[in-house]
């Protein structure tokens, strides 16, 4: 992998240009919905409908920090950061997370407030009018976010789409609640909607922190991208190749793989290497933007089986790693 000195480490991919305008989108779309979810509550004081608001400006500064965290993620590789900049994805994610959670405590707490000192609604029909739009503003752009996201594997636009699609079903339980208020006249139903809406809303913000907790922990591959790299190495393994210290994790969009593949000692340095050619090339064919370390070693020698651990170089200045080869 080759890297730009210092001097160049600012300069942006053509990538980022095709993922920023995605959230040059969302913040688009949240200042649109911020203005007609403030409107719509103030023509009907409808504490659902603030709520609703509130969330919709978490949106915008999730979409703000999207922008700048893409930017940053395409980034080439540096001296300082030989492997990329992917994981600035999961701090924008991690982040966009926990204002969800905030706004879900704040939609709870102004509910309360409404609960014990309740007020009149009023022009509930003009104000359902304006969040129905502003929820299909919100719904367009989740579904074209979604849908790069899993294109790109950008969990920053993954997080962005769940949080608009969040909005939107917190619209939809807001305008149920609000609508019954109007058919029934029970004014609890609004705060009682947005406090179910605040429940949900923290669950969403919690599964998104999770999963940008897990991208930074280095956590393996999915189970999905774990079959596919043992059905590329099945056909070796019958070829009597044997493969070990098998590692997988995840950078933004980036997969990395690495592993020691045991070959023929009577192999010349040429065929264990074009075998290993062939095999990364066909992972990397099977895995989308795949990174691949593969070492070769003879099948042979028993120190080709003490380095299966990742703490080797420890274990085997206190002698304590064993010299034994492990059962197949």
């Amino acid at each position: 992998m080759s890297s730009e000195p210092h001097g160049h480490s600012l300069s942006v991919a053509p990538e980022t240009v095709r993922l920023t305008r995605y959230a040059w989108l969302s913040i688009a779309a949240a200042g649109v919905t911020i203005g007609l979810k403030t409107s719509a509550f103030f023509i009907t004081g409808s504490i659902g409908l603030l709520s609703d608001a509130l969330e919709s400006l978490v949106n915008l500064a999730g979409a703000i920090m999207a922008l700048i965290v893409l930017a940053i993620a395409a980034r080439p590789p540096d001296e300082d950061h030989a492997y990329g900049h992917g994981k600035a994805e999961y701090f924008s994610s991690g982040a966009e997370g926990t204002m969800i959670v905030v706004a879900a405590v704040s939609i709870a707490a102004a509910a309360l407030n409404r609960l014990l000192f309740p007020q009149p609604l009023q022009d509930l029909g003009l104000g359902l009018v304006v969040s129905v739009v502003a929820a299909l503003v919100n719904l367009a752009v989740a579904l074209v976010l979604g849908r790069a996201g899993r294109i790109h594997r950008s969990i920053t636009l993954e997080a962005n789409a769940s949080h608009l699609m969040t909005d939107v079903w917190t619209s939809v339980a807001v305008i149920v609640g609000v609508g019954a208020v109007g058919l029934t006249g029970w004014q609890w139903l609004d705060p009682a909607v947005a406090m179910l809406m605040a429940l949900n809303i923290s669950r969403t913000g919690w599964l998104i922190v999770r999963r940008s907790i897990l991208g930074l922990m280095d956590t393996a591959l999915p189970a999905e991208d774990q079959k596919v790299i043992q059905e590329v190495l099945e056909p070796y393994r019958q070829q009597g190749l044997q493969f070990h210290a098998l590692r997988t994790r995840q950078s933004g969009a980036r997969r990395f793989v690495s592993m020691h593949v045991l070959v023929p000692g009577s192999w010349t340095v040429q065929q264990g290497h074009d075998c290993v050619e062939k095999l990364e090339a066909e992972l990397r064919m099977r895995l989308q933007a795949a990174t691949i370390f593969t070492h070769l070693e003879p099948i042979e020698d028993p120190c080709s089986w003490e380095d299966t651990r990742l703490e080797r170089a420890q274990s085997d200045s206190s002698g304590s790693e064993s010299s034994k080869k492990p059962a197949d």
